[in-house]
């Protein structure tokens, strides 16, 4: 900082040594002046080691400003208006000035931005229960008609529609997930179980059977939630499984007791190259563009309301080879220690 602030001074210091130059050949070349070589090299010296140590105190001052203000931009907190520095000096209250309108201003974006955004949720909401209504009715009309093959076909695609309207709700509801948040105890194979039986009629179009493997083992969650990761992750298995094929569902616990639910499917696979970017927001892959049917948002949404309720996800694939994905319950649940 001191070669930046020497930098910033250079027309100063330029101004100074010129002027020493300039009082030197005065004194050199005018007869009328009789000053020893001595005196001159003493006068010289005097006002260089004066001038270093006015740069130096001027350095302190003027620097505090500046140097209060990188510390904050390094360690910046929504609060950094109240933590500006108090300002000395014309240029430093211009900059101080300037910071708090900008602050201001970008408050009140913020705050416009969230307002707009509730609004929007609102509406979206608002959306997804009236179109619930006539996808109710709908499915009282399947349930009444389930002799008819054709039925059976839109029982199928029903539930496509519904399986879309469902995500899009819980994507409005993630911002206020802390505070939907319940904790309760659930048997993770009975919430599984639960999604199964939603998605009987897609399982059945295809002719997939799921079977589970392992103990019911019981876990701290919010079932609501922890409910839609499990439908990401079963939507996923079926949508790629072959016609006639099983998918697996096995239940256990780690010897450090970490509760795990595996489900391997036997589909097509994920290629290296897509692996590690499964989890990313609008990412499609191979298969996704192949069967023109994937939204890139299922695992995107599972993975981060997974993170927020204490679920950790993990894939394992090989092309052609199937997947399995694990879904392990992080012991103890930090929302616990939220409510204690």
């Amino acid at each position: 900082m001191l070669l930046r602030y020497l930098a910033d001074r250079i027309s100063w210091i330029l101004y100074f040594l010129l002027s020493l130059l300039f009082v030197n050949l005065l004194i050199w070349l005018d007869n009328g002046i009789a000053v020893r070589a001595e005196s001159v090299l003493y006068l010289n010296a005097l006002l260089l080691l004066s001038m270093i140590v006015f740069l130096g105190w001027r350095y302190r001052i003027e620097s505090n400003y500046s140097r209060s203000l990188a510390n904050l931009a390094e360690d910046i907190a929504e609060d950094w208006i109240d933590a500006l520095p108090p300002a000395r000096f014309h240029h430093e209250a211009a900059a101080h000035q300037l910071l708090l309108a900008a602050g201001e201003l970008h408050r009140q974006k913020l705050s416009e931005s969230r307002a707009a955004q509730t609004v929007e949720q609102e509406n979206v909401a608002a959306w997804v229960h009236e179109v619930k209504a006539p996808l109710t009715a709908m499915k009282l009309t399947i349930d009444a008609n389930r002799s008819n093959p054709v039925i059976r076909k839109i029982e199928s695609e029903w539930l496509r529609i519904h399986l879309l309207i469902d995500q899009q709700l819980y994507i409005s509801r993630l911002p206020s997930l802390e505070a939907d948040f319940v904790l309760e105890k659930a048997g993770i194979q009975q919430l599984v179980s639960l999604e199964v039986r939603e998605m009987a009629s897609w399982c059945m179009e295809k002719n997939i059977a799921v079977e589970f493997d392992g103990d019911e083992t019981y876990v701290s969650t919010d079932r609501k939630w922890c409910r839609f990761v499990i439908r990401q992750l079963l939507t996923n298995a079926i949508k790629y499984s072959p016609e006639g094929a099983v998918i697996l569902l096995t239940t256990s616990v780690s010897p450090d007791g970490y509760v795990r639910i595996t489900m391997k499917d036997e589909g097509p696979g994920i290629a290296d190259h897509d692996l590690p970017r499964i989890f990313d927001k609008g990412f499609t892959g191979d298969n996704g563009r192949l069967q023109n049917a994937a939204t890139g948002l299922g695992l995107y949404l599972a993975q981060t309301i997974g993170r927020k309720i204490g679920i950790h996800l993990a894939v394992r694939s090989k092309l052609h080879e199937g997947t399995e994905m694990d879904m392990m319950f992080t012991v103890p649940n930090r929302f616990e220690e939220v409510q204690v």
